[in-house]
């Protein structure tokens, strides 16, 4: 899966990111798996943050309802270092009106999470929505723990055609590793890419390549043109 198309419609560009394919039940989704490389290589950054405003309005056209969630950030994992983030999702309250959108991360005032964050014309969002939003606990040890939203969506991989499970809790500095563990290998490919870019550049097709990748055929050539050739000189004498 790759990261979501950027549109002018902030409703049609955050509904579809959301890739529902069928609904096995009214309150669950079907969605297209994520993984953790594809998620950390997408990202345009990814933040630690504690949630510090929220607001959720009508979008212009009145349609549906946004909101608006401003994280305090602690760090990034990824990208610049802002000191705040707004990220903005489809679904919340206005008034009597209510709205949701299942697959679609909510974050409450004053707690932590960790964000994967993917920029629109119109603001950050979460890329891949709750596939890309985390929780940030900490356990009886005070060890800081990082663990997926709770989703009511169904994650599936489309090649496999099998569930995919939800990923386990993990402390802070395993999480970053296995961040930089990623960005290691997408460098490493990028440098073995342009690597191979160079040496095809450096060797161009010409006529004296052709040559040298073929000189035991052309010499093997040249020995048989000579010894067929010997009968007739000693027949023309």
């Amino acid at each position: 899966m790759t990261a979501n198309n950027r549109s002018i419609s902030l409703a049609t560009l955050l509904l579809a990111g959301a890739a529902v394919l069928a609904a096995p039940r009214a309150d669950a989704s079907l969605s297209e798996a994520a993984t953790f490389d594809e998620k950390v290589n997408n990202a345009q950054a990814i933040v630690v943050g504690k949630v510090v405003k929220q607001e959720s309005r009508f979008s212009d056209d009145r349609r549906q309802i946004l909101t608006y969630t401003t994280f305090k950030v602690e760090k990034s994992l990824k990208g610049g270092t802002p000191q705040e983030v707004t990220i903005v999702t489809p679904g919340g309250k206005v008034g009597d009106v209510t709205q949701t959108t299942i697959g679609v991360p909510v974050f409450d005032e004053g707690t932590e999470n960790v964000i994967f964050v993917r920029d629109t014309k119109v603001g950050p969002t979460v890329l891949y929505f709750d596939q890309g939003a985390y929780d940030l606990v900490k356990d009886d040890r005070g060890e800081r723990l990082v663990i997926p939203v709770a989703s009511d969506a169904v994650r599936v991989d489309t090649q496999r055609g099998v569930v995919v499970a939800s990923e386990g809790p993990v402390s802070l500095r395993t999480f970053e590793g296995a961040i930089r563990a990623v960005e290691g290998r997408a460098r490493h490919n990028r440098m073995a890419v342009m690597q191979n870019r160079q040496l095809k550049n450096q060797r161009k097709p010409s006529i004296w390549n052709d040559i040298a990748d073929n000189v035991w055929i052309i010499a093997v050539a040249v020995l048989g043109t000579i010894v067929a050739t010997i009968p007739l000189i000693k027949r023309s004498h």
